[in-house]
């Protein structure tokens, strides 16, 4: 081989070692010294990168996810109180979610339907006897809640528990009243400070599948914001606590007054509303079915009776729009009504969770 071409030989084995090492026979390295030699066969046997990628198979995941894990969900599955009662109230560790973080608190509703038997359309208390007169108030009426709370403080004190602030409003509107303007007839508003302590799980098993879950200890300020004569409040501190079992709950609740300064507006309201509640909640499926009472324990004629059912508008959206049915008997519907005795049926929609 003649001595310009070995060196363009040498050259592309170089710079394109994959078409010199084609091109050239290991025959032309012979006689050449010994480090060209070298260069000259590495030239010709030095491995050949693949333009083709070898296929790496996926590594094999443990968890599924999120968008299979509802894919593959299976409907109509009840949801267990206690499961939901930890996550609602972020009782362990792994439900946490941080401080002011907006969630719903009580049912958050609208009912266009709100009938009752009994329209208040002279509301009176003791102290102001003469609250006026509403004749053309109408029994069939619309209800809308908005009830929101957020964490103020994560793990104070007990292990787990936090201190939580919350926001409800109650409005009553004459909706289909429109000869007089559609009015409200009532609005409730209810701001309240809480501390909630979970309880350890070797406490609060209770044997049989029951389970103390939670303490709830506030204070709360409740009235309707109305001038005198209408004006009704009051101010009360509370204590409660919470039992599951699958998918039942169970929750007991009393409420203190405090001390009311001035000329009390809504004398013996905890008479006759109740200082006392007692719910039970199930949840069978996509159903939540939830009846409340209150009572003071001294009149049985006082007091009232609630109950809840709800169930998803889109089954696929079960923490969404629900359809919501609302059912009411006894006293203290609205603050206006305290002392006021009625039953009512509602039926709309409600938001289960935000």
């Amino acid at each position: 081989m003649k001595p310009t071409a070995s060196r363009l030989i040498r050259a592309l084995a170089v710079a394109f070692p994959a078409v010199a090492s084609a091109a050239q026979d290991p025959a032309s390295c012979v006689g050449l010294d010994d480090a060209k030699r070298l260069a000259c066969y590495d030239a010709i046997y030095r491995p050949v990168p693949s333009a083709v990628q070898p296929i790496v198979p996926p590594v094999a995941r443990d968890e599924p996810s999120a968008r299979e894990q509802v894919a593959t969900a299976p409907s109509g599955r009840g949801l267990e109180a206690g499961d939901y009662l930890a996550k609602f109230w972020e009782l362990a560790p792994e439900d946490k979610r941080g401080t002011f973080v907006v969630r719903t608190y009580q049912p958050n509703f609208l009912l266009p339907a709100h009938y009752s038997t009994s329209i208040n359309r002279a509301p009176s208390s003791p102290t102001h006897p003469d609250g006026g007169s509403f004749p053309q108030y109408r029994q069939t009426e619309a209800e809308l809640q908005l009830s929101l709370r957020a964490k103020a403080l994560e793990n104070v004190g007990f292990s787990n528990a936090d201190v939580w602030l919350a926001y409800t409003q109650q409005s009553i509107w004459q909706m289909w009243n429109g000869q007089d303007s559609a009015p409200f007839r009532s609005s409730d508003y209810q701001p309240e400070g809480f501390y909630v302590v979970p309880i350890p799980d070797k406490m609060g098993d209770l044997g049989g599948g029951w389970r103390w879950r939670m303490v709830q200890l506030g204070v709360a300020h409740e009235s309707n914001g109305y001038g005198l004569p209408l004006s009704r409040s009051w101010n009360y501190a509370y204590l409660g606590t919470n039992f599951t079992r699958d998918d039942f709950a169970l929750r007991a609740r009393f409420n203190q007054r405090l001390g009311e300064q001035g000329v009390d507006d809504n004398p013996h309201i905890a008479d006759y509303i109740g200082s006392t509640e007692l719910g039970v909640a199930w949840l069978p499926g996509e159903t939540t079915m939830q009846l409340t009472a209150r009572t003071s324990f001294k009149d049985w004629n006082r007091g009232s009776l609630k109950f809840e059912w709800t169930r998803p508008v889109w089954s696929a959206k079960p923490d969404g729009l629900r359809w919501y049915v609302q059912l009411f008997s006894g006293y203290g519907e609205t603050m206006l009504d305290y002392n006021h005795r009625q039953t009512s049926i509602g039926l709309g929609f409600t938001l289960f969770q935000l």
